[in-house]
């Protein structure tokens, strides 16, 4: 890990956008601007959009709620969390979400610094036509993501 080149700001709305079909994602901090530390991620996704039940591998993960309602599962507990709540999930752990009712924001945090790549590369693989469950697997081995659940409708 190296220090970061510089600070810097972002306001509301800002960061570079990653168009994943149902959901979107913006980056408001990579690898290469937190030195490797960690990246932030801003999710905006609709009602019963989840991913896989998944586990990463030497990557821990944090959810802020900004807006909505998420159903976290950890390990084999399930939890309602509504704008305001916080969820760890330790690295190596399986777990996964499902967003309630309503349209639900959220920031994903990633320590040390991943997954942006494996957004980056599913917008690609599903603007090309390629968003098939073993596509997933795939992409989702090289940023140290193990899929275990099934790929749920609606999210490639």
């Amino acid at each position: 890990m190296t220090e970061s080149a510089a600070g810097y700001v972002l306001g509301p709305g800002d960061g570079r956008a990653i168009d994943l079909g149902a959901f979107s994602m913006t980056v408001k901090a990579s690898e290469e601007q937190t030195g490797g530390l960690f990246s932030l991620l801003e999710a905006t996704e609709p009602p019963g959009f989840g991913p896989p039940l998944h586990i990463h591998h030497g990557i821990a993960e944090a959810f802020y709620v900004l807006d909505g309602e998420y159903l976290v599962v950890i390990g084999d507990e399930e939890h309602r969390c509504s704008a305001g709540s916080f969820i760890l999930v330790p690295a190596g752990t399986l777990h996964g979400f499902r967003v309630g009712g309503v349209p639900s924001r959220k920031l994903n945090l990633y320590l040390p610094a991943a997954m942006v790549g494996y957004f980056d590369e599913m917008s690609e693989a599903m603007t090309a036509g390629d968003g098939t469950d073993e596509r997933l697997s795939e992409i989702a081995g090289r940023y140290a993501m193990q899929v275990i659940g099934p790929v749920p409708d609606g999210y490639l």
